[in-house]
């Protein structure tokens, strides 16, 4: 059984996957729209990221502030000043944050490894912070890289 990739249950996270459905209650029929809804327990994997937590994700827009990612539902900013020195901001047609010497290209749809620095979760989204800029990350997948 899959859940909406969008379902979000407060400050634990966003439902994966359920794994096991524990109960179903007994129907109550929403007046007025013919709509009926049923109580239901059930087992699910969560995700939810932790300050200090290293993960994966997908470069979705890259600006002079900084970039922003995707990981699963979550969506994370790496700010300018969280980016290793020696890269800086190119602009052109496809806005980028590239090495003083152009081996390494930050932009659009590239896989970037990262650390969560802070997390702000709301009734119905988790907004994170992330540095690049710690031993072992940044760019994992660059089809640019000049090798």
């Amino acid at each position: 059984m899959n859940t909406p990739p969008s379902l979000h249950c407060g400050r634990h996270g966003f439902v994966v996957a359920i794994t096991a459905v524990d109960g179903i209650g007994k129907g109550e029929i929403r007046e007025g729209t013919g709509f009926v809804t049923f109580p239901v327990t059930y087992q699910c994997v969560l995700f939810r990221p932790f300050k200090g937590e290293v993960l994966e994700a997908v470069v979705t827009m890259v600006n002079k502030m900084g970039f922003f990612v995707e990981a699963g539902n979550i969506q994370i900013f790496i700010s300018s000043h969280l980016i290793p020195d020696d890269m800086d901001f190119q602009t052109g047609d496809i806005p980028n944050y590239t090495t003083s010497d152009g081996s390494v290209k930050i932009q659009s749809d590239n896989e970037v490894r990262l650390k969560i620095i802070d997390t702000r979760v709301d009734a119905t989204e988790i907004f994170c912070i992330g540095t690049i800029k710690d031993d072992f990350l940044g760019v994992i997948n660059d089809s640019d890289a000049v090798v």
